[in-house]
């Protein structure tokens, strides 16, 4: 925070205080959250990804990884430095993501110019960003969630900072913060070009050529392991980059455009999302009718509305979409909430006392947050996944084949087969030829493998699964974890499969 106090400054010291504390507090709930509950199924092909790759396999080339795949190599570099565990992940994607609330909040904090109420208007953005349900769900996972949201906050800053200064070395770093957002999923890729077009717009000093060419070229270096990978297979990197997402991610999800426009539309029913679009809205209005404010002043705060529109509009596009995805708006819709939240509450109030419209703020946030764990209560967790993984573990041979799927052969550090490493690549329809290029499984060349007794043990938790593959019948024991099965000793001639394999 920027402020530095007086003898006359005693309420705007104790705002600073008590955002410090709050903050402080919201770090350390956030951060225990990522080491207990904090799970999400899909990430653990991603966990599976990084151990695969300090194993000396690349993404696209040997596995099959529809993912930009910056954030494989930096949970890789992490679990590499401190060990492959999903812990490791989640407390560096944890730490990346209150990067990005303290960013948002010190924004509004320098640049707001009520002053009265610039901390106590900091912390609401603050809340607003941080205790969003799906930012704090999802945030500490070792999906890229954190990993975007703290590069788009710094992008954010620099281009800001780029506008008004001469030096080529700011809208390098933004572009560079940028490219990095987009070369860890490229559900943020909107930010790079609506970052780059507002910051020539606005541009005041310097030139516009050199800004462009510094942010373009900084941009680019996120992106030298698409590059390199590219190089090495052009095929497999068109496929899993682009290919992939624009034919066959709805393959999953047969009734695609009934499910987006649920997503679409679940903000209806979420009181916290309610608040948090009104305040924005209420800000943008605000910062609109401030003729006294200076024309760079409100556009940044415009930079801010027009992020927050376009990377809402891509990710409602991905086919099918998720709530998880708006959570990359977040931080842009909590700086303009914040101007919102002075907007209502100097009106209603006292102008130079925001206690009572913070505090309204944070509880309903807080509420929020609150009813989204309440519906995650019963969600499976990894520590439930390491109980699997620990029984598979006293049952299978060291180097025996396992049937499982990612989270277990991420636990039990198990390479999985080749075609193993992404189930969602198994309703894939491509030639043959095609299909072994890429390293992807039919569900039938699954199911043949599976009975053909290549694994030692195999584990599932679908009983329908169970029952068309005949593991029952394939191995002589079984012992029932939880709503899972695990399955060992094969039987019969199928028993050669149980012996270690090179």
């Amino acid at each position: 925070m920027p402020e530095r106090f007086g003898n006359a400054d005693a309420p705007l010291r104790g705002w600073y205080l008590a955002a410090s504390a709050a903050l402080l507090l919201y770090a350390a709930g956030f951060l225990l959250y990522s080491q207990t509950w904090a799970f999400a199924w899909d990430e653990s092909y991603h966990l599976l990804a990084a151990q695969l790759i300090l194993s000396g396999k690349k993404p696209y080339i040997d596995f099959c990884f529809p993912q930009t795949p910056l954030n494989a190599y930096w949970n890789a570099a992490w679990m590499r430095l401190l060990g492959q565990s999903w812990r490791v992940a989640h407390a560096v994607a944890g730490l990346l993501t209150i990067g990005a609330v303290l960013l948002t909040a010190d924004f509004f904090a320098r640049r707001f110019p009520v002053r009265s109420w610039r901390i106590a208007g900091a912390l609401t953005v603050a809340l607003a960003a941080g205790l969003n349900a799906m930012v704090f769900l999802f945030g500490p996972l070792a999906q890229p969630y954190g990993m975007c949201l703290l590069t788009l906050a710094l992008a954010f800053r620099f281009c800001v900072r780029a506008a008004g200064k001469s030096s080529a070395l700011l809208p390098a770093a933004a572009g560079f913060f940028a490219g990095s957002a987009a070369a860890s999923s490229l559900l943020s890729a909107a930010a790079g070009p609506v970052l780059f077009v507002w910051m020539l717009v606005y541009h005041r000093a310097g030139s516009r050529w050199s800004k462009a060419a510094g942010f373009l070229a900084g941009g680019a270096i996120p992106f030298a392991p698409v590059f390199w990978l590219a190089a090495l297979g052009p095929r497999e990197t068109w496929f899993n980059v682009v290919q992939y997402h624009a034919h066959f991610r709805k393959l999953y999800w047969p009734d695609t455009t009934r499910h987006d426009l649920e997503v679409l539309t679940s903000w209806i029913g979420s009181g916290q999302a309610l608040v948090l679009g009104l305040l924005a809205l209420f800000g943008l209005l605000y910062v609109a009718r401030r003729s006294e404010w200076p024309r760079a002043l409100k556009a940044e705060f415009y930079l801010c509305a027009w992020l927050a529109a376009a990377l809402a509009a891509e990710v409602g596009r991905a086919h099918p979409t998720f709530p998880q995805y708006f959570l990359l708006t977040a931080p842009f819709l909590a700086i303009l909430a914040g101007a919102g939240l002075y907007a209502v509450g100097s009106r209603v109030l006292q102008p130079d006392r925001p206690l009572w419209p913070v505090l309204l703020a944070a509880v309903l946030f807080l509420l929020g947050l609150g009813q989204a764990l309440y519906d995650h209560r019963d969600y499976v967790v990894w520590a439930d996944y390491e109980r699997l993984a620990a029984r598979i573990d006293q049952v299978t041979p060291p180097n025996a084949r396992l049937f499982a799927t990612e989270p277990l052969y991420f636990l039990t550090r198990r390479t999985p087969p080749p075609g193993y490493e992404l189930h969602y690549t198994h309703k894939v329809n491509l030639p043959p030829a095609e299909r072994a290029r890429l390293h992807i499984l039919t569900e039938a060349e699954v199911k043949q493998q599976v009975q053909s007794g290549m694994f030692a043990t195999a584990i599932s938790c679908d009983d329908d699964q169970i029952d068309d593959y005949g593991l029952k019948k394939l191995y002589s024991r079984s012992a029932e974890t939880g709503e899972c099965t695990i399955f060992w000793d094969l039987k019969g001639a199928a028993g050669v499969a149980s012996r270690p394999h090179p």
